[in-house]
């Protein structure tokens, strides 16, 4: 079945610039919209989208009217949804017409009909496995690395923002199409602290971006394994032993370097998706919205949203102070080259 959902060279070639992975997922999006409705409509109605701009003290927060996307800001994940459904993400559930590239043999490249970005693709396992991103980790640099002349890679965890928990995958979008993509140097000049530094490699923490933030900075893909796992299981001490921290990712690589920057989570939603009547708005921040696209598949929600609302979402599902302080002092303890105190 497999063999059948992977696109050959024949089906490319009129798309295709260049034969990277990365040319050939851009080609991927060019040659499915013209075969595949869903989409060809999806992203056509991109063009409709409307945007508002929030300004900050030196960053932006941008809210997306995006209706495409209702059916992920609104997806039912707890465990009885889930198997009571078809995985959408599974070979065999695939739209007839939906193709895809193959990558190392376990995962395949997959548009996404419902974009959020201009140019928008799911990665999912071959496998129907679950959402986990510790075993997963170094496939997040190694495709982020692969795609990185046109896109940025990132991870929903399967209690924020990932709309099919049970089967593991990336996504993947435009470079520069998220605010933290332009302001990230800025915001790492004027207000980061400095855990540790080694060799050109450096591991970062930021609280004054309204949601708090660890990075790690490197060429070196075994320093940025060794952070990110040290990370990991300083989270999980703070966090429920039966289940994965609750965080999202953003994995760029840009001049033979590696960016991950990873979001703590305090909750899936805020209380105001839950609300009713004037006081409930429809958003459920995953790792695009904490990269500074705030999506409302509703135009009541687009129209009302305030600054003060933003401040408050982020204060609901960002990781508190007091957690944040103890990841940063433990992350830089007994490293010698540690610049936090």
């Amino acid at each position: 079945m497999i063999e059948k959902r992977i696109i050959s060279e024949e089906e490319l070639k009129p798309f295709l610039d260049s034969d990277t992975i990365a040319d050939k997922t851009k080609a991927l999006l060019s040659q499915q919209k013209k075969v595949w409705k869903l989409p060809k409509e999806g992203y056509k109605s991109l063009e409709k989208v409307q945007v508002k701009v929030f300004e900050f003290d030196g960053f932006q927060i941008k809210v997306q009217f995006n209706p495409g996307r209702i059916i992920s800001s609104s997806a039912k994940v707890d465990k009885k949804s889930i198997e009571n459904r078809k995985c959408f993400l599974c070979i065999k559930n695939l739209s007839p017409e939906q193709k895809g590239i193959l990558y190392y043999r376990d995962l395949i490249i997959l548009v996404n009909p419902y974009p959020i970005f201009p140019e928008h693709f799911t990665l999912p396992k071959i496998d129907h496995i679950p959402q986990a991103i510790e075993p997963n980790f170094e496939g997040l640099l190694d495709i982020s690395r692969d795609l990185s002349k046109h896109y940025i890679v990132f991870y929903n965890g399967p209690k924020c923002g990932a709309s099919a928990p049970d089967h593991f995958h990336y996504q993947a979008g435009l470079k520069y199409f998220m605010p933290i993509d332009s302001e990230y140097p800025n915001i790492i000049k004027q207000s980061a602290q400095k855990l540790v530094e080694e060799n050109g490699s450096a591991v970062y923490a930021v609280d004054k971006y309204l949601r708090n933030f660890i990075s790690i900075e490197s060429n070196n893909k075994d320093f940025i394994k060794k952070y990110f796992n040290k990370f990991f299981d300083i989270y999980k001490k703070i966090s429920p032993s039966d289940e994965e921290p609750m965080l999202n990712i953003i994995s760029n690589y840009e001049q033979n370097k590696w960016r991950v920057i990873i979001f703590p989570r305090a909750k899936h939603r805020p209380y105001q998706y839950f609300a009713e009547g004037d006081g409930n708005i429809l958003l459920s921040p995953a790792a695009v919205d904490f990269g500074g696209v705030f999506i409302t598949p509703l135009e009541k929600d687009f129209n009302k949203i305030s600054k003060d609302d933003i401040i408050d979402i982020f204060r609901q599902t960002s990781i508190s102070t007091e957690y944040f302080e103890f990841i940063k002092k433990e992350l830089a303890k007994n490293d010698k080259k540690c610049l936090f105190i």
